[in-house]
């Protein structure tokens, strides 16, 4: 062997295949393109994504930005070898952590890594982000594509997030004057979405059913498909609420932790939400997760959104006129229970009544 054969490695025997990178990024143009909005209107493949705030209508803008993943979600889509919605789960759970502080989300940036790079797999999650994106009416300005072999195995990929949005000054929320007696209404969750899935994974196997196997809770889809149903994106009902009613207090997406985990983050301390399970309406698929796992009711509540995807704390005097915006932009708006008085030291969610598993 000669000299110049043995030192004729290149990147691509090590794994890293360039040509498929850039065959991806051609791939996914005109998806990003279709995420276009004021404020941001260039192409991709610079070295950073740009927004003008000015463009997209702010004065005295304050940015609040989100990062977040799927979590294991993505082994479900892995293994059913399904990838065309986990990009609106990644969008979900970032955005839907803006507006909870009041802010319209403006951009999104995407990390993608990988062993080995299938441009059409990265295209179809790429179009979930856009999709989200188009969803929320945030922007795709950019991303990462990362091929790292020997750091993830064959076909597996990670995901991460990351959203920018902005509001005026003085219009942050939670607002500083909630009170007791304030109404907590609750917003219907699209299944699990992205949050107890390390749980969901243990009580498939559990079940001994394959991810093609019929769903037991949901007719006409597959176990995978079921369990794939994209999160929520609460962005656009939400925001017009807030802008149309000028009464949503607080608000609080209800993801990992459940309710004693998320509603106190926008609470007072002297304050708790006593919640009404008897109002929750759970669906099918987190009855069939607890029976299945043996889950008790508390640790479904704990782990799980288990219906209540996002919650908003108002005046009881307004409940109805925020509910009427939502549920005419959507939404399946329910009262969910109300705001009272907290020791110190006690709990920021209290229950009364049962969850129907």
């Amino acid at each position: 062997m000669s000299q110049s054969e043995k030192n004729g490695l290149t990147y691509s025997d090590a794994g890293v295949d360039i040509d498929a990178g850039n065959l991806m990024v051609e791939k996914i143009k005109p998806a990003v393109r279709s995420t276009r909005r004021p404020g941001a209107d260039g192409e991709i493949g610079g070295f950073g994504g740009l927004f003008d705030l000015k463009a997209a209508g702010f004065t005295d803008p304050v940015l609040v930005a989100a990062n977040d993943g799927v979590g294991t979600k993505l082994k479900i889509a892995i293994d059913a070898d399904r990838h065309d919605t986990v990009g609106i789960d990644l969008v979900a759970m970032c955005v839907n952590d803006l507006v909870v502080q009041g802010a319209e989300p403006l951009f999104f940036l995407d990390y993608f890594a990988t062993g080995k790079l299938d441009p059409d797999q990265g295209a179809a999650i790429v179009q979930g982000i856009a999709e989200g994106c188009r969803q929320a009416g945030c922007a795709l300005i950019g991303g990462e594509t990362a091929e790292m072999p020997g750091m993830y195995s064959h076909g597996d990929y990670d995901l991460a997030g990351f959203a920018v949005g902005a509001a005026e000054r003085g219009q942050l929320l939670p607002s500083g004057d909630i009170a007791e007696g304030d109404v907590i209404l609750g917003l219907a969750s699209s299944g699990v979405h992205s949050n107890g899935y390390s749980l969901v994974r243990k009580i498939v196997s559990l079940s001994g059913l394959a991810w093609d196997a019929a769903a037991p809770f949901e007719a006409g889809k597959t176990l995978g498909e079921a369990l794939l149903t994209p999160t929520k994106i609460y962005v656009k009902p939400l925001l017009k609420a807030i802008r149309e009613t000028g009464s949503i207090k607080a608000l609080a997406h209800i993801t990992g932790g459940g309710f004693p985990e998320n509603i106190p983050r926008v609470l007072p301390k002297h304050l708790a939400a006593e919640i009404d399970l008897d109002a929750v309406k759970a669906p099918a698929v987190f009855s069939w997760l607890a029976r299945t796992g043996g889950v008790e009711a508390h640790e479904m509540l704990r782990t799980f959104n288990c219906g209540v995807g996002m919650i908003a704390v108002v005046p009881a005097d307004k409940a109805d006129a925020v509910s009427a915006v939502l549920s005419a932009e959507g939404e399946t708006v329910f009262r969910l229970g109300r705001m009272v008085g907290r020791e110190e030291g006690a709990a920021g969610t209290i229950y009364k009544g049962t969850l129907a598993l």
